[in-house]
């Protein structure tokens, strides 16, 4: 369960990120009310997954899902450019998150 809570904490920062960016400084309210609720739900999800899986991992595991979450996003809205070696690096990173899970 943890592993999975885990995941869906790594899906919501993604979000709250992508909403602090559309928030424009906090000047627009709803994005503004999703960064909020999307970084608490997050957070707390982290702060559950490590009841039971070690802080190093938790922690690279939730970054590692949001930061590839939130290029992928950038990439398709074309906010991000595209390119073989980013998609390499993403690749990297969701191989680091899943060697993660395999050794646990």
């Amino acid at each position: 369960m943890s592993w999975i809570v885990l995941v869906l904490s790594g899906v919501l920062e993604a979000v709250w990120a992508t909403a602090l960016d559309r928030s424009q400084g906090f000047s627009r309210f709803w994005p503004s009310a999703i960064f909020v609720t999307a970084l608490i739900a997050s957070m707390a999800g982290l702060a559950y997954a490590m009841r039971e899986l070690p802080l190093g991992t938790s922690y690279a595991v939730w970054v590692g899902i949001g930061a590839t979450l939130t290029v992928v996003y950038g990439m398709a809205t074309g906010a991000e450019s595209v390119s073989l070696l980013k998609i390499l690096f993403l690749a990297m990173i969701v191989g680091g998150v899943v060697g993660l899970k395999t050794l646990h």
